[in-house]
């Protein structure tokens, strides 16, 4: 059996896909205010900066610089999730429970993760990240998603208002 080495660059950039073990679910839009609590909590003890981020229903990409010295992104996404599952579990949110040792299981036990190579590939990230509500059919405009950095883009100018209309971008991430 082959084993997975994930990266260990510190201060790198890195893209991110996170699943709940229900694709179905609207967990994370439903409680996104938990998720942002979970998210800050750790950031406070573990440093990191959320360069992009889009939330939806049952996943989530994001994209994250760490600190200079740190390449522990592993260790962030752990505390991250335990930290709103923990939220929601205290809510008194049900979801599912693992049989073999009872503990909670909310999410996907693993996540996909890759290093960011160079400015091509960050943008390309960028934009597959806030054209993702238009490309699974949540909205038609990227601009009517709420739970999205490109919010944040348009305010500092990085990007127009009307930018992720489905019609002009759709086809162009390699899906």
């Amino acid at each position: 059996m082959r084993r997975y080495i994930r990266a260990n660059t510190a201060g790198a950039t890195y893209f991110f896909t996170l699943t709940l073990q229900d694709r179905g679910s609207r967990t994370l839009v439903d409680h996104v205010a938990d998720l942002r609590a979970a998210f800050a909590k750790v950031k406070q003890r573990h440093p990191f900066q959320i360069d992009a981020i889009v939330v939806l229903p049952e996943h989530l990409h994001t994209i994250w610089t760490l600190p200079a010295d740190d390449s522990d992104f592993s260790n962030r996404w752990m505390l991250v999730k335990r930290s709103f599952t923990h939220r929601l579990s205290d809510a008194g949110v049900e979801f599912g429970r693992r049989e073999r040792r009872g503990e909670r299981l909310l999410w996907q036990q693993r996540f996909w993760e890759h290093q960011i190579r160079d400015d091509d590939d960050y943008a390309r990230h960028v934009e597959y990240i806030h054209f993702n509500p238009v490309k699974h059919g949540w909205v038609l405009r990227a601009g009517d998603w709420p739970y999205s950095s490109l919010h944040r883009f348009v305010r500092e100018g990085k990007v127009m208002k009307d930018w992720g209309i489905s019609a002009a971008i759709e086809g162009q991430f390699g899906e």
